[in-house]
């Protein structure tokens, strides 16, 4: 989530009436219902992390370490073992 000054954003009637309420303060304003994005999913931070656990899975069959993987991947070991032994 970035921060948006509101007067880029806003139109100035609206911006008047919601400084009436909250000025100078930081406010929240969630997305409308029905267009909630999952994690991960406009950044492709998630299929990046689905790409690497793969590799992570493939490697470990390919008769690497934990061990190696945690280095290659500055992942602990329980991260490692979590990707490795889940279906």
């Amino acid at each position: 989530m970035k921060y948006i000054n509101a007067t880029e954003v806003l139109p100035f009637d609206l911006l008047s009436e919601i400084q009436k309420y909250i000025a100078g303060e930081i406010l929240y304003i969630p997305q409308p219902e029905g267009k909630k994005n999952s994690w991960g999913s406009r950044t492709g931070t998630r299929q990046e992390i689905i790409t690497r656990n793969k590799q992570i899975k493939l490697e470990k069959e390919n008769g690497r370490s934990i061990e190696e993987l945690m280095t290659k991947y500055n992942l602990s070991y329980d991260a490692i073992k979590k990707i490795v032994y889940l279906k």
